[in-house]
């Protein structure tokens, strides 16, 4: 009887106990959770940072490319190597892997919106990476504010299309093509009705400076494959025998732009400077003046075309003196440096610079003269197909300097290395004898179709079509050509390239 009588007592006791702890425990009244909300103010996919009045959209993509007959990028095979030197040991594929990033961030305030934007790539590619290794870059990254823009952005002088161009790769020269932005400071303002003027400094280097040629000195010659320093974009032009000095001074640019339904209408103009080295190896050789060079260009953009629902139209013209990459060669196409172009194919070679100018010591910079013409119309055969045709000319002109570079690759000039047989293209890969001048144009053709099966999936191949049109009439012996024996004789004359991409877009 104590037994079950003290069973009861001890089990009242906890129950009085537990319930106890439960009145103390009772729970007050929980902090409100602060859920993810949307933001609708600046477009799909943004989103409110939780606890402030900062919309955020995290976006990216996966990319994967395989160019046929081509270097990275679906460049044609026109920059020495293996490829350019059309040997046995080149590549007949490349492959490039990307995985993209970006955030923007946007606020809205008294002053407009405040934007921030970054956009970072990490590629791995062939023979650039090791195994596990990769190579990371940072496109974008600028904040935007009452109107000004400061940072790593698309150049003013481009169109508002130039991220938006119907190829697959950075191969196809269409002016100055800066995709992967430029440092800038500018002010954009708007007029309403969709017209508005930005006004812009921009850092030159590596993207806008050409290079100059001091003819007195070497210049990396057709076919070779040697550099000194960094490869071009690691650091501004530090190809052999670039003779620019420091950065002195940015460019100014300037754009005018209308925005409409119909499409779109632009003008930009661009002052560059170009900054000789030395004549001889030290400060006491003295130097050229600076000297001022200028780019113009017009773009218009046409949508949904009578054609069909989404097809668009696109047509840019460029002139540049003294500022060769605003018209030529810009963006990645120079993955070399220099905008050194050499194809041999057979017992022939074609091949020429783009440069801002050249002199020789005592004289002044003579600036070269650019110009190109590009278009692109795309057309939907239904929402998950579409094929584009594009085409440009691009051409480059040396005008009075000819007489110095030519001088100077038959070694035929007075004092310094260009004296002896070893001129400036000798000590690198072979002579030129013969006549004619360094002015020469590109020109290309090409065409894409795209698929997308499903929403942000999209797969494309790309097939191009490239004519180096050179104006030297003689012949090119090879010295220390890679691949190629010391001896051998090519002629020079005018190349056909043909160069293909397949591609696989995921963006999210």
């Amino acid at each position: 009887m104590k037994t079950i009588k003290g069973l009861i007592l001890g089990s009242t006791a906890a129950l009085l106990a537990v319930g106890g702890a439960q009145a103390a425990d009772l729970p007050v009244k929980a902090k409100a959770v602060e859920y993810v909300k949307i933001c609708s103010l600046y477009g799909a996919g943004f989103y409110y940072i939780p606890g402030t009045d900062t919309c955020i959209k995290i976006g990216g993509a996966i990319r994967l490319d395989t160019s046929f007959n081509a270097a990275a990028y679906d460049t044609p095979f026109w920059q020495g190597g293996a490829g350019g030197n059309n040997l046995w040991t080149k590549d007949y594929f490349i492959t490039r892997e990307r995985i993209n990033l970006t955030t923007d961030t946007r606020t809205a305030t008294e002053y407009g919106v405040l934007r921030t934007y970054a956009n970072m790539q990490f590629d791995f590619s062939q023979n650039r990476e090791s195994i596990a290794g990769g190579f990371t870059e940072v496109d974008y990254a600028f904040i935007q504010f009452a109107g000004f823009t400061f940072g790593k952005a698309v150049s003013q002088f481009d169109p508002q299309w130039a991220l938006n161009k119907p190829y697959i790769s950075s191969g196809f020269m269409a002016g100055s093509n800066n995709t992967t932005g430029i440092p800038q400071i500018a002010y954009t303002a708007s007029f309403g009705n969709g017209v508005s003027a930005t006004i812009s400094l921009e850092n030159a280097s590596a993207y806008r400076n050409a290079g100059l040629w001091n003819t007195n000195g070497f210049i990396t010659g057709p076919g070779a494959s040697t550099f000194t320093g960094a490869f071009y974009g690691t650091s501004s032009n530090t190809f052999l025998g670039n003779a620019y000095g420091g950065n002195h001074i940015p460019d100014v640019v300037g754009n005018i732009r209308l925005d409409q339904a119909w499409g779109t209408l632009h003008f930009g103009a661009a002052m560059h400077t170009a900054t000789p080295g030395f004549y001889g190896a030290n400060e006491a050789t003295g130097h050229a003046d600076d000297k001022y060079g200028f780019a113009v260009n017009g773009a218009v953009e046409f949508k949904n075309l009578p054609t069909g629902a989404g097809d668009t139209l696109k047509l840019e013209a460029t002139y540049a003196k003294g500022a060769a990459k605003y018209a030529i060669a810009g963006g990645t196409t120079d993955t070399s440096g220099g905008g050194r172009f050499a194809k041999v194919d057979g017992n022939t070679i074609g091949f020429g610079y783009v440069l801002d100018g050249v002199y020789t010591t005592g004289g002044q910079i003579i600036q070269s003269e650019a110009w190109s013409v590009a278009g692109f119309y795309e057309h939907y055969w239904n929402p998950a197909w579409r094929t584009s045709l594009f085409g440009s000319y691009s051409s480059i002109s040396y005008g009075d300097g000819n007489a110095l570079m030519l001088a100077a690759f038959q070694g035929l000039t007075t004092g310094g290395p260009g004296t002896s047989s070893s001129s400036a293209a000798a000590s690198r890969a072979g002579t030129f004898a013969g006549t004619g001048n360094f002015d020469f144009a590109v020109a290309q053709i090409g065409t894409r179709t795209a698929w997308t099966p499903v929403k942000n999936l999209t797969l494309s191949a790309e097939f191009t079509y490239s004519r180096l049109e050179q104006n030297l009439n003689g012949t090119y012996t090879v010295t220390s050509m890679s691949g190629k024996p010391a001896g051998t004789v090519l002629n020079t004359r005018d190349q056909n390239l043909y160069n293909g991409s397949v591609q696989i877009l995921r963006s999210f």
